[in-house]
């Protein structure tokens, strides 16, 4: 069983059911709703569409609604794109009506002239064009090119080390995330979360009869680095967006940072996704570039809890092939006794008794030699603490919930499994004796830890542990 799970984003390569059944066949774990694109009516019937595959095939797959967030823009260009040339005038206003050309554009953010200054980088389409801001008036700012290139209808305005006052959650987020709530979708992404006051706001719109969403903090501003502690405290989990950090902060600083936002993420006991560009050869090719097969493993021998993909499952050519691909990257690497010799986590640290019961399950499973670990779990909360400690041992997680059995379907190394309520321990053992040799995951003979809350149904944290031979 593969331990680090897969995202995949889903778009016009992948809305069909065939093709949604195939992705989970392949290995996806997690379903990512991109909401910078199309409406609530399509993701809707996307997410229907998600939750009835998953069912037919008996597995797990948790739904990632992702807000668009405060993504600066430009606007339109009167014949769809113009060529900047290096040291000419150009101005971005905040005129919305003007139709650009060569020697203006509009923008999407009205905080633009309030936030920018003399001598301030602007960078246009992913970094690949820089202007420098020579003046600011009231509703434009002038800029001279820095480096030119072709610049089309819509594309990504960054300001590095520039401090946006933009709101973390639009009007566009709020509705959003509220439509979200409604449908019952399983994590929420926070793009571009400056501070941890973006992440309590969040949390505050997704918390619903005093059950929040989890919520996923997307790092891609320097500005978050800054109080990135206090963000991953606040946050049930971190996205490493490699794509905006890699614009702002330049791209030799990534892998440092992805290393480090990892590290801090493990250490904290959160759940942590590293994203953007894993595949990104296999929007057009069916197989990777030999760098890509070395960022995925590199990534997974990191720390992280998944991986996502992004163009290469959303608008490629192969996307079934690429989550075949990241699922045989990832299994490899697992496999090898160095990443295993990476799997220990005594620095964590034992605050409740469930997290004591945890680590003693882990520890014990392995002076024992199991292979499985099972904990009965109602909220999700003894699975994740487990897998917190990164076991040896696969950890097999009995639900009766359906949002718990969705939802940890993203956590590392964690199988959830759906059953019937169980009232007593001896229905407990038995329940997991049943399910394992369904399963083919143990026999006659071997060991398994269990661990469970007792009094079965007081809504106790776990506080059992036991040690059980296999009839």
């Amino acid at each position: 069983m593969r331990r680090a799970k897969i995202v995949c984003t889903l778009g016009p390569a992948s809305s069909t059911p065939e093709r949604i059944g195939e992705l989970i066949e392949a290995g996806m774990n997690v379903a990512r709703l991109n909401f910078s694109h199309g409406d609530h009516e399509g993701h809707a019937k996307m997410l229907h569409t998600i939750r009835s595959e998953a069912e037919r095939r008996g597995k797990p797959v948790a739904i990632l609604l992702d807000l668009q967030g405060p993504k600066i823009r430009t606007g339109r260009f009167k014949d769809g794109a113009v060529e900047l040339s290096k040291g000419q005038e150009f101005t971005i206003t905040t005129d919305t009506e003007v139709l650009g050309d060569e020697t203006q554009v509009s923008t999407t953010y009205p905080g633009l002239v309030g936030d920018v200054k003399v001598g301030d980088q602007i960078l246009l389409d992913d970094g690949y064009l820089a202007l420098a801001v020579t003046e600011v008036r009231d509703h434009a700012v002038k800029t001279v090119v820095v480096t030119g290139g072709t610049l089309k209808n819509n594309k990504g305005i960054n300001l590095p080390h520039v401090e946006v006052s933009a709101p973390a959650l639009s009007e566009k987020d709020r509705a959003d995330l509220a439509f979200g709530v409604r449908m019952g979708v399983d994590y929420i992404a926070l793009s571009f979360v400056r501070t941890p006051e973006c992440v309590r706001e969040a949390r505050r719109l997704a918390t619903v009869e005093g059950d929040h969403i989890p919520i996923i903090a997307k790092i891609e501003k320097p500005q978050a680095l800054d109080r990135i502690e206090a963000i991953v405290d606040e946050a049930d989990g971190v996205m490493v967006a490699r794509g905006d950090l890699g614009v702002e902060l330049g791209p030799e600083k990534v892998p440092l940072v992805q290393k480090e936002l990892i590290e801090l993420t493990n250490a904290k006991g959160k759940v942590v996704i590293t994203a953007t560009q894993m595949l990104e050869s296999m929007i057009q090719n069916p197989r990777p570039t030999r760098a890509e097969a070395s960022d995925v493993a590199n990534a997974v021998l990191d720390g992280s809890d998944a991986l996502m993909l992004s163009g290469e499952t959303a608008a490629g050519d192969h996307p079934t092939e690429a989550v075949r691909t990241m699922a045989r990257i990832i299994t490899e690497v697992e496999q090898s006794a160095y990443y295993r010799r990476q799997l220990e986590r005594p620095e964590l640290a034992l605050q409740v008794s469930a997290n004591a019961i945890a680590h003693g399950a882990a520890m014990a499973a392995r002076s024992m030699h199991c292979r499985i670990i099972v904990t009965v779990t109602e909220s999700g909360g003894s699975a994740r603490l487990l897998s917190e400690y990164r076991p040896e041992a696969h950890v097999i997680a009995l639900t009766t919930s359906e949002t718990t059995y969705r939802r940890l379907a993203l956590n590392w190394g964690v199988t959830p499994i759906l059953t019937s309520p169980a009232a007593t321990i001896n229905e407990v053992i038995e329940c997991t004796e049943t399910v394992l040799r369904e399963r083919n995951l143990a026999g006659a003979g071997d060991h398994v830890v269990i661990t469970a809350a007792m009094p079965v149904g007081a809504g106790e944290t776990t506080n059992m542990l036991k040690l059980h031979r296999m009839p």
